[in-house]
């Protein structure tokens, strides 16, 4: 077949009087086609029936399909290569599209009245990088149905505590709550599901309770119960999502709450044709309650030796004096709150990269204190007047984190046993093992060294004078001063 515009050429030549044989030369085509696209112009092509590989398995894959409408494409394919199949299980699609059984059913668009009713739904959208890290990125929507009117969240998690708090934020951005919450049947609203019997999570109703909202469930697989919900998160995905670039959290909500004040919220809605900030004009909400819950993530955790707890891959510190209690860590997508006995002991900014330290420096620089102060304990500074090796020897249990003066005091009663020297051998030993700690030292001692014969001191009445310890004299200067003067 030629294309249209050589047609259109034949007849426009043939009307300026040309000859069937000066058309054919002039647009190098042969007589009989000028003669046959002068009698009809449009030529259809000739359909050929090409034989197909599927043609003998047709009446197989059709018994199949009575069998199991549902079944799919792959199955199709195992089940026929065994009878001789050699194609693509491409063809097979093809054709399971012309004969399988559509069931399209009807839905019929209603209307909600006015503060009525919520619909609520998760959606995911990828990931956010943190430094070497990722986080899941998911975004609540929250619709009210007569006025359109739309909330939407972004979160790192699909947790009952997020799900709660993301709720509480939509019903402050509402101004008030409807009289129903439309959702589906995820877990953290639904936990079984028998027909029509429904059994609530028993924290999604806690939380519902003073809000006084009837929560409704989709039944399974029909996802046209919370349709307006649905296409919120298309037309997010649509609308909002595309070409923009995020540095964390807190900016993804930045942008979206600008996009609904801006864009979603004031378009004229293609169903309602009216804005939803002038529909929502007409909807009464229940009033807020005077006490609202606190909904964030709450963990009962311990503050370890280096003045911090663990909390979501990272670690955040407290007080040193918490050090071994236990304190509560409450939680939202911008703050860390730490709390003893009801009483808040430290605030971070919540970090969502992995494998962080988040310090206070105040909490640092009372270690210091505390480090400095242990420093000036008598005991500590009679056992650090043995010389340069005692001294090394403290820092390292302070890096060990090991209780300082439990082990100088037994450090101490060991020197008491088998002297000075004694104990300087074993911490230079120790110290070239890296073995630290008072019961290496004592175990050095006893497999190495001999006790000193023991003469109990006189015991005074006194307690406190008993406990007395005077560090050890340092006899360097009397040698310069020796030295000095025998070469004077």
């Amino acid at each position: 077949m030629i294309d249209i515009q050589t047609v259109f050429e034949i007849h426009q030549l043939k009307q300026k009087g040309m000859s069937v044989r000066s058309i054919a030369k002039t647009l190098c085509l042969t007589r009989k086609t000028v003669r046959k696209y002068l009698e009809n112009p449009i030529q259809k092509r000739p359909v050929t029936c090409r034989k197909s590989k599927l043609d003998p398995f047709k009446d197989r894959i059709k018994h199949l399909i009575e069998q199991e409408p549902r079944v799919s494409s792959s199955v199709i394919q195992q089940r026929i290569e065994t009878l001789g199949y050699k194609g693509s299980i491409t063809i097979i699609r093809d054709y399971l599209q012309h004969i399988r059984p559509t069931n399209k059913q009807a839905f019929i668009r209603f209307e909600s009245e006015p503060g009525k009713q919520m619909q609520i739904d998760w959606g995911h959208f990828g990931s956010l990088p943190y430094g070497d890290t990722k986080r899941k990125l998911y975004a609540l929507a929250v619709i009210e149905s007569y006025s359109r009117m739309i909330y939407v969240e972004f979160a790192h998690s699909q947790s009952q505590s997020v799900l709660h708090q993301c709720l509480l934020n939509a019903f402050i951005f509402f101004g008030g709550t409807s009289k129903e919450i439309v959702v589906d049947n995820m877990l953290t609203a639904v936990i079984e599901r028998q027909g029509r019997l429904v059994r609530f999570n028993d924290a999604f109703l806690t939380f519902l309770m003073p809000f006084k909202i009837d929560p409704i469930a989709c039944n399974p697989g029909a996802p046209h119960e919370k349709g307006k919900v649905e296409n919120v998160i298309k037309y997010l995905r649509r609308n909002f999502w595309p070409l923009r670039t995020f540095t964390d959290l807190f900016d993804v909500n930045r942008q979206v709450r600008k996009w609904m004040d801006i864009v979603a919220n004031v378009r004229v809605h293609q169903t309602t044709l009216k804005r939803p900030t002038e529909r929502f004009k007409e909807v009464q909400l229940r009033p807020m309650p005077e006490l609202l819950p606190d909904c964030r993530e709450t963990e009962t955790l311990k503050a370890y030796k280096d003045f911090a707890v663990r909390f979501d891959s990272n670690t955040y510190t407290v007080p040193p004096w918490a050090i071994g209690k236990q304190v509560t860590l409450k939680a939202d997508r911008e703050k860390v709150v730490i709390f003893y006995q009801y009483k808040t002991i430290a605030v971070h900014d919540r970090c969502w990269q992995r494998g962080q330290r988040i310090e206070t420096p105040s909490h640092k620089e009372q270690v210091r204190k505390l480090q400095k102060k242990l420093w000036l304990n008598k005991d500590i500074a009679a056992f650090s007047s043995l010389g340069n090796e005692a001294i090394t020897y403290l820092e390292a249990l302070s890096q060990t984190r090991q209780p300082i003066k439990k082990n100088v005091l037994k450090l101490l009663s060991l020197k008491d046993d088998y002297g000075s020297a004694s104990i300087i051998y074993a911490l230079k030993k120790a110290l070239l093992h890296n073995a630290i700690g008072a019961d290496y030292i004592e175990n050095i001692l006893y497999q190495e060294m001999t006790p000193n014969k023991q003469h109990p001191p006189v015991r005074l009445k006194k307690e406190v004078l008993n406990n007395i310890r005077l560090p050890e004299p340092s006899l360097a200067e009397y040698d310069a001063y020796i030295i000095k003067r025998s070469k004077e």
